[in-house]
Parts: structure tokens; sequence; C-alpha cells
């Protein structure tokens, strides 16, 4: 895909927006979420009163299996929150989600939701993009030349190690999460922070109340490890392997979110699975959409984009990882 350096036509986006508007796909879904709301939570609370009941067993590892997909949904559901898809208002907004982030599942809702945030204003922008900030992994050959220590190593053949780092994802939220409200100036610092601590109080004393220390641990890194997994996975098809971009390139709004982004194609499965982010560019075209509308959304943004010649990339869930992992391969081809 060949990105253009240059392109102020801002009334591409106006001129779709207008068609999503008129056929309603940004008002507001409240009975879907309450009853998205209310099953996930019922799912969540019966993963956690089947833990109680197994109790001391290795079968407990199959708990961890079911409460790492029940931490994925109450994600998905308080990554919708953040973006006002679920309440006009600001307030029911933030309310619901320290409850489902921060006492539920134990990761800052306010940090991560203004981080996401800053993803979404440059989504794959080398400088910009939290997302694609050089860390453990690279994403472009610029950062691999300006890598070193166990960043350089591991980008030789990061493609390999990408799916094995996920399963510390979850543990490096978590560490974010409080390391982000130790700055005084943190908003809703007392209030995250307690919520934090409370769920961590409540999560590792019911684990460790259960179980005796051998199956704690285990148990602790199955579930944390597959979050992590779960998380990752589900975000990595979106932009992962897309174009990433830099200073030089101006684009305006419509095309720097959607060449940057990728759809999963699927069916309600994999749109119950991947939380309704395989339709990842009508989701950052028209972030405060609910997600229950993005599917409608699809069509009509898709016969835009063909009208206007901007490419659009639909792929199915295995090759979204292909992409990235190839891409990820190819980023790393200097050091091998």
């Amino acid at each position: 895909m060949v990105i253009p350096r240059t392109i102020d036509r801002g009334s591409d986006f106006a001129r779709l927006a207008q068609r999503i508007s008129d056929a309603g796909l940004l008002d507001r879904r409240p009975v879907y979420y309450a009853v998205r709301i209310s099953l996930t939570a019922l799912f969540y609370l019966g993963c956690w009163a089947a833990f109680v009941w197994v109790g001391d067993s290795w079968l407990q590892l199959l708990v961890a299996v079911g409460l790492a997909v029940a931490f994925g949904q109450f994600g998905f559901i308080g990554h919708d929150l953040g973006h006002r898809q679920v309440f006009r208002r600001r307030r029911p907004s933030d309310v619901a989600g320290l409850i489902i982030g921060n006492l539920g599942i134990g990761l800052g809702w306010g940090w991560w939701t203004h981080k996401h945030n800053r993803h979404h204003a440059n989504p794959n922008h080398e400088d910009h993009d939290p997302d694609v900030s050089p860390a453990v992994i690279v994403w472009s050959t610029d950062q691999v030349a300006r890598s070193t220590g166990l960043p350089r190593f591991i980008a030789k053949y990061q493609a390999f190690w990408f799916f094995p780092l996920l399963t510390l994802e979850a543990w490096h939220l978590h560490i974010a999460s409080f390391k982000a409200l130790l700055d005084p100036s943190a908003k809703r610092r007392t209030p995250e922070l307690a919520l934090l601590l409370v769920h961590a109080v409540l999560y590792f004393g019911l684990v460790f109340a259960v179980l005796p220390w051998d199956k704690a641990l285990v148990f602790l890194l199955v579930h944390q490890g597959l979050f992590g997994i779960y998380l990752g996975s589900t975000f990595a098809p979106n932009h992962k392997g897309m174009p990433v971009l830099t200073k030089d390139d101006k684009l305006d709004f419509l095309r720097k979110q959607v060449l940057t982004s990728r759809n999963v194609r699927g069916g309600v499965l994999t749109d119950v699975a991947l939380g309704q982010l395989n339709y990842q560019i009508e989701h950052h075209l028209f972030p405060s959409m609910p997600a229950p509308n993005l599917r409608r959304a699809q069509p009509i943004v898709q016969r835009y984009c063909a009208e206007i010649g901007v490419d659009y990339l639909q792929t199915g869930l295995i090759e979204s990882y292909g992409q990235a992992l190839r891409h990820l391969h190819e980023v790393g081809a200097a050091l091998r």
C-alpha cells in the first residue's frame, strides 16, 4: 500500500459523516449495552463462583481460561465507555469505567483511556502513537536502527517472540496503571488508586485463600498470561503490519484513519470474540459510534472509499496475524 505524502481533503470525511448520520448509526444503543453489560457481569461473577466451588484442584486452570475471557470482555466494555459509546454524558461513563476497569479487572481506566485516545489521534505514527513507540517490540526500520539493548536483541526475531511476549502484557498493564497513578497530577488519583488496591487485595486474597501456593501461582500465570494474549490478539490485527507514518506524512483525517487500519472479516462469533474491534476502520473514523452499529456502517464506508479511490483493507483473522508477523520479521531483517 502506497501512502501519499501530502493530502488535504477534509471535505471527504464530511460527506461520509453525513451518510453515516443519515443512516442513524451514531444513535446510542442503551438496550444493547444494558444486555451486554449484564451478561458479561454474570459471566464474570459465574467464573468466580466456579473458582470457589472447584476449590483445591488443578481443574482451576479451566476456570482461569474462562476468567481470562471474562476479563477481556470487560476490557472491551471499558473501551466502549472510554469512547462515550455507552453514555452521552461524561460522569456515568467515568463511574462505570472505573468500576469495570479499576475494580473489575485491575487496569487503570483513566490512564488507559488517555493513552488510547492519543493512539486514535495519530494511529501508527511513530512519533505520536504510544502503541507503536519502541519498547520491547520495534515497528519500523528507523526504530530498529535506533534500538539498543533488549529491544535490539528481540527485534532480530521479534515475529517469533510476539505471542510469547503477550503473556506478559496483562502484567505490564497492571504495573503501568499503578505507575501512572503515582504521579501527583494524575486525574482522579485517589479513587482510581483505591479501586486498584481493592481489586488487588480481593484478587490475590481469594486466589491464595482457596488454593495452596503452588496451584495459586500456576493459576495466576495462566489467567494473566491468557488475559494478555487475548487482549493482544484482539488489538494486533487492527494496525500491526499497516503503514507506519512519520512527520513527513501529511494526510487528512479520513486517509490517516483508513490507510493505517485493517478490518477483519467474520460473523457474529468473530464480532463477539474481538469486541467488534474487527471493524477497526469504521471505529477509527467514528470512535463514538456504538459498537453494534459498526457492522452496518462497514459497507457504507467501504463503498465510499471505493468512490474516492482510498485503499480499504479487509482480511480474514488468520491472514491479519500473518500480515502483522511478516511485517515484524521484515522490520528486523537488517539485524539478521
